[in-house]
């Protein structure tokens, strides 16, 4: 955390009216969230809204299905005392192991995490506070536990830099099928990047792994996430995502927009574990992790799909997840504070 900056009492009181004015507005504009049925959901466990009860889990800037547990998600702070992974069972909210990564040193600023096809847990230690000072980052690739007990467990440690140059980054995804990951970073001005990693039998953990710049990205991107068939890339920022259909070899094209819901500090997205809802996660105590209904290349077979939301363009760097006035009032209030400083948290 940092100390807030001083702040004229017109800024204090411009921002209250659109912070107002911005949650009327996603109340009558935003999808809701789906309600448990007490049934696992729709197509199964892990496909409802939960709040994370753990209240060592403060800054859960990362988030992805369990592929051994069904129902169980794993997350993790971004910065943390140690290099900590948890489980929790999305029936509950409760922690029901923590791992312990062995081999990885300290880590910065873990900000992802995803599965692989393998079955392994692929870990993001890719956040640059800094603007990009870092020259390099860290990913950390560790078996998913058959048991669900506190444990440590012995990691592999890749050492990532980008074909051009250092940056901040908070979205990591491997793509279902083949394996090979990939960064997004993150752009205050919607103009990011796709990063393509080497192949998954040339990943080393003895070199330098150079990720190459395959495609633009037009989102602040906070997370990202493959589909289980591996038909569609999601991104997500604050205040809006977009949805891409992926089209093989880091080459991707626009679907349309995603409808994310207003949350404190939206950090993390994953699939559910059947592919038929996203599950939008935010930082903060007692965070909560939504649900959305999936459409366009993502969505399971047999289901009607047409794009996740508007296919409009007019979302611009946020997205646009939320309808006319919502938007153009939170985009105010990011003009006034930014992000960074209406939080008052030192990093992504």
């Amino acid at each position: 955390m940092r100390t807030l900056p001083p702040v004229v009492p017109g800024a204090v009181a411009t921002a209250a009216v659109a912070v107002s004015t911005a949650l009327a507005l996603t109340v009558l504009t935003a999808p809701a969230a789906h309600a448990d049925d007490g049934k696992g959901g729709k197509g199964g466990k892990g496909n409802d809204g939960f709040s994370i009860k753990d209240p060592r889990i403060t800054e859960s800037s990362g988030l992805v299905a369990s592929r051994a547990h069904p129902g169980v998600y794993w997350t993790h702070n971004d910065q943390d005392k140690g290099a900590f992974l948890y489980a929790v069972d999305s029936a509950t909210g409760k922690t029901v192991a923590t791992v312990t990564m062995t081999g990885v040193g300290k880590p910065r600023d873990i900000e992802a995490i995803s599965m692989g096809p393998d079955g392994d847990l692929y870990v993001g230690d890719i956040g640059d506070n800094l603007g990009g000072k870092w020259s390099f980052v860290w990913i950390y690739k560790l078996p998913e536990p058959k048991q669900l007990k506190d444990q440590s467990i012995r990691a592999k440690q890749y050492v990532v830099k980008y074909s051009d140059g250092p940056r901040d980054a908070e979205s990591m995804m491997v793509h279902p099928k083949t394996g090979r990951v990939y960064i997004v970073d993150k752009k205050e001005d919607g103009e990011g990047s796709l990063y393509q990693g080497p192949p998954p039998a040339r990943m080393s953990t003895s070199r330098t792994n150079v990720f190459q710049r395959v495609a633009d990205v037009d989102l602040w991107a906070t997370d990202g996430a493959f589909s289980p068939n591996g038909k569609q890339l999601s991104l997500r920022g604050y205040l809006g995502g977009v949805t891409y259909r992926w089209e093989g070899d880091g080459k991707i094209k626009r679907e349309g927009r995603l409808s994310v819901p207003l949350q404190r500090q939206g950090e993390s997205l994953t699939y559910s574990p059947d592919g038929s809802r996203l599950m939008f996660g935010t930082e903060g105590q007692e965070s909560d992790v939504e649900p959305r209904d999936v459409e366009g290349a993502g969505a399971p077979a047999g289901s009607a799909g047409g794009g996740s939301g508007s296919d409009s363009d007019d979302g611009g760097a946020f997205g646009g997840g939320y309808k006319g006035g919502a938007l153009a009032i939170a985009a105010v209030l990011v003009a006034v504070f930014g992000l960074k400083r209406l939080f008052g948290k030192k990093g992504g």
